[in-house]
């Protein structure tokens, strides 16, 4: 259930309560794809670092270890030991972007595992079946996302089949939660608003689907191509249409200036690989802006990555002694920076909590949304 406390224009301060334990929004989801994070980060690593939710891959599990076999073993909650909300995207967006043949019907998609190419099929009963099987908080509903640029008739058509597909995954959905051996019996279930870059679909197809009463509702297909303009003028297409009593979810975004602009339109819940996957290539995010660990300059440089940082990482190592880890290909170089990297998203989340709770969240966007997009 999902609580608004005030707001600050479009901005939304907010709790959000699950089974599974209460979330302060706006807030960040540490991905970890296959049940942990890129980087040799754990689910009690991220407890470390303050992180509400974690988001695994339902297209991932499914292939290894398997659903099933998730099942057996209790649930990814006591398979990875992350003890707070988790969220399973859908599988729908690894469908489209992994799949390199792939066969749309209203049945669902046939394609080919990018692992080993055998045949899979996934349809939104099977979608929400995986889902339910790994017992996630959240489970997503199953859409299809589709490249941008796409041609109108085929973004109508695509958005059409995705609301039908969702009125498959609400029914499956309450089938399986009825059922006995279900492992998390109030599975949540969230819709996915699509329509690509046009203002038309996008309102539309959010009209229709605020009417089914789902438990949250998500923007998805953005941050897929398109400018940070486009998407920031869908998001305020779309926000006056979004059910204000649901949480509202943003997919895949982004940097921290994108956190800032969408938190500004009304956007609650974020989720993006970026801050582990930069942090791998030595990117390391502060308030100052991005920090390449990389060059030459930090080999003497006795400071923290960033010297307003209380991570563990800040805490304890210089950047000379991480860019050496960089330098000598030592996988440490990769944990110490991915850890930094998602404990400053998470605290980026708390300041931005604490600036809507005080009043002065426009004064910070103002101050940072360009500081923290800048390369230092």
């Amino acid at each position: 259930m999902y609580k608004l406390i005030k707001k600050e224009k479009q901005a939304r301060r907010g709790t959000f309560t699950t089974v599974h334990g209460e979330v302060q929004t706006p807030a960040f989801m540490n991905v970890a794809t296959a049940g942990a994070i890129k980087g040799g980060v754990s689910a009690y690593d991220l407890h470390d670092i303050d992180c509400q939710v974690q988001l695994c891959n339902t297209y991932h599990m499914h292939l290894r270890p398997g659903d099933e076999t998730v099942k057996k073993l209790g649930g990814l909650h006591k398979f990875t030991g992350f003890h707070g909300p988790i969220l399973t995207d859908s599988g729908g967006f690894q469908v489209f972007s992994l799949a390199k043949l792939r066969n749309i019907i209203e049945e669902g998609v046939t394609f080919s595992s990018h692992i080993d190419g055998h045949k899979i099929f996934m349809s939104p009963e099977s979608s929400m079946q995986i889902q339910s099987n790994l017992a996630s908080t959240i489970a997503m509903a199953f859409d299809e996302c589709m490249e941008n640029p796409a041609e109108y008739d085929y973004a109508k058509h695509s958005t059409e089949r995705t609301t039908r597909w969702l009125e498959r995954c609400q029914k499956e959905m309450n089938r399986l939660n009825a059922q006995a051996d279900t492992i998390n019996p109030q599975q949540l279930l969230f819709g996915i608003n699509q329509g690509a870059t046009y203002e038309d679909l996008r309102i539309d197809h959010m009209k229709t689907i605020a009417k089914m009463d789902l438990d949250g509702y998500a923007i998805g297909g953005l941050a897929v191509g398109e400018s940070h303009e486009e998407m920031y003028r869908i998001i305020e297409a779309v926000e006056p249409h979004m059910p204000e009593g649901k949480i509202r979810y943003l997919m895949g975004v982004g940097t921290p200036q994108n956190i800032l602009e969408a938190v500004r339109r009304g956007v609650d819940l974020f989720d993006c690989v970026m801050p582990s996957r930069n942090a791998r290539h030595g990117h390391a995010f502060t308030m100052e802006g991005c920090r390449n660990l990389m060059n030459a300059k930090y080999a003497l440089d006795e400071a923290p990555l960033d010297e307003t940082c209380t991570c563990p990482t800040c805490q304890k190592f210089s950047r000379a002694y991480i860019h050496h880890l960089f330098k000598a290909k030592e996988m440490l170089a990769m944990r110490l920076t991915v850890m930094h990297n998602l404990h400053f998203y998470n605290h980026l989340m708390q300041q931005i909590r604490d600036h809507l709770d005080e009043g002065t969240f426009e004064a910070f966007c103002d101050e940072y949304a360009e500081k923290l997009g800048q390369r230092i």
